[in-house]
């Protein structure tokens, strides 16, 4: 999964594809590269930043989506808000990536009658806040017992569980500590019977073990997405795809030696 932020305060590109223009090239680029999904985003979910209107996250993907009506791939939108993601699938998109989980009043509905698919991922808090001393007392009992609690929900509202994936929601309200326990632990959330989406690229979790900034985390990137396909992830949320696809390259070689 190839991401494409279209924010201008997006932690690991500093708004270079704010512009509409940009994005769609960028994403071009992504699926020349050998991404299988992409992942447009409207709204900046790092840690510390504020939240937008859906008016203006509209303005920000739909141009987007639009200027990509012909890629020959799934287009997933990172969105949060029920009327976001109904104008979003309207608009062609086929994957609704909801760091709430589908949470918000409205959310279940406009997907449910869909047949698009679905992330629902964990996170603690809110994006403004998420990161100031995150507590749990069983970071994998809860992520897990609330990624559950979501399937439920979204079986409850109609959505079949072959159109999920969760995602443990890496650097969402978490330590270093927890996202690394999360990652050792990955195989317990398999264990739910959907696919996972993984999110480690380029995050601040990788400078605080590497010193690097956000543009020198490649390689960092690369050892954590390999660390994730070992422990079971099924979907890489990443920004750097040729890269990436090495990777798996590489893991899908070993696995096929007897």
């Amino acid at each position: 999964m190839g991401v494409v932020n279209v924010t201008p305060d997006s932690f690991s590109d500093g708004g270079r594809f704010f512009d509409s223009k940009a994005a769609v090239a960028h994403a071009r680029r992504l699926v020349d590269e050998g991404a299988d999904i992409i992942d447009v985003g409207g709204e900046s979910s790092r840690p510390g930043a504020l939240p937008v209107s859906a008016d203006e996250e509209l303005e920000r993907i739909l141009p987007v989506l639009e200027g990509l009506k012909d890629l020959q791939k799934p287009i997933s939108v990172d969105t949060r808000r029920p009327e976001v993601m109904s104008q979003a699938l309207k608009a062609g998109a086929s994957m609704i990536n909801d760091i709430d989980a589908l949470a918000a009043p409205g959310a279940l509905e406009a997907v449910a009658g869909s047949q698009c698919a679905v992330c629902l991922m964990h996170k603690k808090g809110e994006p403004a806040t998420m990161q100031q001393d995150p507590h749990y007392d069983d970071v994998v009992g809860e992520v897990r017992l609330f990624l559950k609690d979501a399937l439920q929900k979204a079986g409850q509202a109609g959505i079949a569980r072959d159109r999920i994936v969760i995602d443990p929601g890496f650097g969402f309200g978490k330590t270093l500590e927890h996202n690394l326990t999360l990652l050792k632990k990955l195989p317990q959330l398999r264990a739910l019977g959907v696919p996972i989406l993984v999110g480690w690229s380029r995050k601040s979790s990788l400078g605080r073990i590497t010193g690097r900034g956000p543009e020198e985390r490649l390689t960092a990137s690369l050892a954590m997405a390999l660390l994730s396909l070992l422990g079971g992830a099924t979907i890489l949320r990443v920004h750097d795809v040729k890269e990436t696809r090495d990777v798996v390259a590489v893991w899908k070689a070993y696995n096929d030696v007897a």
